[in-house]
C-alpha cells in the first residue's frame, strides 16, 4: 500500500486528488496541507511514501518545502505537480530534492503511475519537459579537454561493464522494461543492476543518475 500527502492551496484540487487515489486498491490518502509550512510537520508525522506537493502556494512554497522534506533525511519522495510548464519550476524542484515533476493537466494514469514509481525509488518528469532539462543541463557542464576526450571520472569506477551500459542507456531515457527487452535482460534483474548502481554512485533516485551520466559524458545532448 503506498501511502500519499496531498499538498495544494486549492481545496478543489485536494479534492480532486483525494477521488483518484482514493478509487485505487493500492493507495491511501494520509492527509492533506494546504501550503508548505503545513506538509512539512505533516510529513515529519505522517511519514508518507509520496507527497504530491504544489508549488505556488502562500507562506512556504512548494519548493522550499521539498528542500526540507529532503534534508530531513526521510523515506517520503516528493512528486511535484504544478500547473505551470515552466523549465525553471522543474529545475528547482529537482534541484530541491523532488523525485518527479508532472504538470497538472497529465492524464489519471499518468499522475497514478508517477507515484507508483517515486514511491518504488524510480523518478519520473513530464515527458514534454525532459528533453528540455537535459539538454539545458548538458549546456552548463563543464568544457571536455582540448582533445575533446573526457577524463574518466571517479564515480564511474566503482560499476561493472554492464552496469556502465544501463547507465548510459537510463541517461538516454529508457525504462527499465525498455532496458529489459532491448538488452535481453529480465525486468528484475534491470531493477537490480539500477539499485546497484544508484548505491555505487551515491545517486538519489533516476533523476540523479541521468544528470550523472550526462555530466560524465557516457550521454551527450543530440
Amino acid at each position: 500500500m503506498t501511502t500519499v500527502l496531498i499538498t495544494d492551496d486549492q481545496p478543489m484540487q485536494r479534492f480532486g486528488f483525494r477521488m483518484l487515489l482514493g478509487s485505487q486498491d493500492d493507495m491511501t490518502v494520509l492527509g492533506e496541507a494546504s501550503n508548505g509550512t503545513e506538509a512539512v510537520r505533516l510529513v515529519s508525522r505522517l511519514r508518507p511514501d509520496v507527497v504530491l506537493m504544489d508549488i505556488r502556494m502562500p507562506g512556504l512554497d512548494g519548493i522550499e518545502a521539498t528542500r526540507r522534506i529532503v534534508a530531513a533525511g526521510d523515506r517520503t519522495k516528493v512528486l511535484i505537480m504544478t500547473t505551470f510548464d515552466l523549465d525553471e519550476y522543474a529545475y528547482a524542484g529537482l534541484r530541491a530534492g523532488a523525485s518527479g515533476f508532472l504538470i497538472k493537466d497529465a492524464l489519471p494514469e499518468e499522475l497514478l503511475s508517477g507515484i507508483r514509481a517515486v514511491a518504488t525509488g524510480d523518478a519520473v518528469v513530464a515527458p514534454r519537459l525532459t528533453r528540455r532539462l537535459l539538454d539545458a543541463y548538458a549546456h552548463h557542464l563543464p568544457k571536455t579537454a582540448a582533445d575533446g576526450a573526457a577524463a574518466p571520472d571517479a564515480r564511474l569506477t566503482p560499476l561493472t561493464d554492464r552496469e556502465l551500459e544501463i547507465l548510459t542507456v537510463i541517461g538516454q531515457g529508457w525504462t527499465n522494461t525498455e532496458i529489459a527487452e532491448r538488452l535481453h535482460l529480465a525486468e528484475s534483474t534491470v531493477k537490480t543492476h539500477v539499485s546497484r548502481i544508484l548505491a555505487k554512485t551515491d545517486a538519489r533516485d533516476r533523476v540523479q543518475a541521468v544528470i550523472l551520466a550526462y555530466d560524465t559524458k557516457l550521454v551527450r545532448p543530440v
